[in-house]
């Protein structure tokens, strides 16, 4: 795990050093910062589609191998890139032809990385090992956007290209040295699966084996997910919390320039309070044991009213200190999400399950931005945030009053119609 995570922080370094590169290149080639904006919908685009089919992919496939292709071709396309710019012979329809492939290639490299994170400690460890990539996450962004200024000042566009090429296939020299843990997730899976087998005889077996794979079928997962309220319910919570809330870059840039008056520096010293509080939310999620639907929400509606503050603060040095508890919050919450979204499907349905809600995810975050853009349009900056906090806490809390006032009604059985020995075989 340790392994693991030291690749993880490098490849997301590399991988943050090539976004920050690639938005400067897009404005470069054309000039027009719509087509910055075109580039990385159209390198997120893919999910939307194909999330689902590369869920399917990671759970049918051996995910050690599935990983490091993945992660190889990531580092092709890096190579590749860096090559036509050092050469001067990329344009913007090459760019967008490679920022697709990426696209496609995360589809299966993403939710196969997380699962195999979690190979490699005890089940009930599971959590913890998650707040640790969330925290590796978070200060490989730092790293990365640190990292992207200095590499393209002394050492050209290309050379951040090359050095995220060679961070992936860091981590493919990497994988194939772990093991799995002693009581991991997919070890205690594979276990219960051949005790299933052995109860059921050679008869059962040799039926589930002429079955065309059914159990790596992508309808299996989305049918997992529509029947399970708990899911349900943190898509929902996820949802309107992307949509109304958390895209503070977009928000808090408009009200510190805005209204509060403030420059670039002033919004730079807001964005490093936001990644400060990422990283200490990303160290108090690794101590969560059981998170659930409702410490998301919690936590979620926490954030709303620390947005409403936010929305309200008659200055910048206010802001500031609010923006650390919202950041802080954030980062527990979609830690907490994470660990109920890898934890509470059965080991064989994980990568379908997180292909779907990769498919989910590209929705919020194609749809979101242009959806606070308008509101801030209608509303203003502080009207916006005014408005977001309050339609998240009204909805969270309407949520839970409704799942509150949910009574079961009781079914009377007479004696006729469910003898005793029914219900003993029954049970």
């Amino acid at each position: 795990m340790r392994w693991w995570s030291v690749a993880n922080f490098v490849s997301n370094a590399g991988t943050w050093m090539q976004l920050t590169v690639q938005n400067l290149l897009v404005l470069q080639i054309t000039g027009s910062a719509a087509a910055t904006g075109l580039s990385m919908s159209v390198q997120a685009a893919p999910a939307l589609l194909m999330s689902v089919l590369g869920g399917a992919a990671v759970d049918r496939w051996p995910r050690k191998l599935t990983a490091a292709v993945s992660q190889a071709l990531l580092a092709v396309v890096a190579f590749t890139t860096a090559t036509l710019v050092a050469l001067d012979r990329l344009d913007m329809t090459t760019l967008m032809v490679l920022a697709a492939v990426t696209g496609m290639v995360a589809t299966v490299d993403n939710p196969a990385c997380a699962l195999l994170g979690n190979d490699l400690v005890p089940a009930e460890d599971v959590p913890s090992a998650i707040g640790v990539g969330a925290l590796v996450f978070n200060a490989g962004r730092l790293a990365g956007a640190a990292l992207a200024g200095v590499t393209v000042g002394f050492l050209g566009t290309a050379a951040a290209y090359f050095a995220n090429g060679f961070s992936f296939l860091f981590v493919t020299a990497v994988i194939p040295f772990l093991r799995p843990a002693a009581g991991a997730v997919r070890q205690a899976a594979v276990r219960q699966a051949a005790v299933r087998q052995a109860a059921v005889g050679q008869a059962a077996v040799g039926r589930a084996a002429r079955r065309p794979a059914s159990g790596t079928s992508v309808r299996e997962g989305l049918a997992f997910f529509a029947r399970r309220p708990r899911l349900l319910a943190l898509a929902g919570v996820t949802g309107i919390s992307a949509v109304f809330g958390r895209n503070y870059g977009l928000t808090l840039a408009v009200l510190v320039t805005g209204p509060l008056a403030g420059g670039a520096g002033a919004f730079g010293t807001v964005s490093t309070v936001l990644a400060a509080g990422g990283i200490v939310g990303a160290v108090l999620g690794a101590r969560l044991r059981r998170p659930s639907v409702r410490l998301v929400g919690a936590l979620a509606a926490t954030g709303a009213l620390l947005q409403i503050a936010a929305g309200l603060s008659p200055s910048l040095a206010m802001l500031v200190v609010l923006v650390l508890p919202m950041a802080v919050v954030e980062s527990v919450s979609d830690t907490a999400g994470t660990a109920v979204l890898q934890t509470d499907p059965p080991a064989h349905l994980r990568g379908r399950v997180l292909g779907v809600w990769g498919s989910i995810g590209t929705v919020w975050s194609l749809g979101g931005p242009p959806a606070l853009g308008l509101l801030m349009e209608l509303a203003g900056p502080r009207g916006a945030l005014i408005t977001g906090g309050a339609v998240i806490a009204l909805s969270l809390a309407s949520g839970h009053l409704l799942h509150r006032r949910r009574v079961t009604t009781p079914v009377a059985l007479t004696k006729d119609a469910a003898p005793q020995e029914a219900l003993q075989t029954a049970a």
